[in-house]
């Protein structure tokens, strides 16, 4: 079993914990422990974190996957 779980919590964050370690697109790396709350509203102002705008901006999400479809 892998050692990190992400977790798509209902109308909010993707809940991760574990050993992470997160870097931005320049290579910059942040400061994280075992757990971290990533935005998925795209509305937080401490991105890539969740500020919990999505409760007062009424995010509503999709909680399933769609599977990719495979050509062939």
């Amino acid at each position: 079993m892998a050692d990190v779980k992400i977790t798509v919590r209902r109308n909010g964050p993707y809940s991760v914990s574990g050993p992470i370690e997160l870097v931005d697109a320049d290579g910059n790396l942040y400061a994280v422990q075992d757990k971290a709350a990533l935005c998925r509203c795209g509305a937080s102002s401490t991105k890539p974190f969740c500020d919990g705008t999505h409760s007062k901006i009424g995010f509503q999400a999709a909680e399933r996957a769609v599977p990719e479809s495979v050509e062939k």
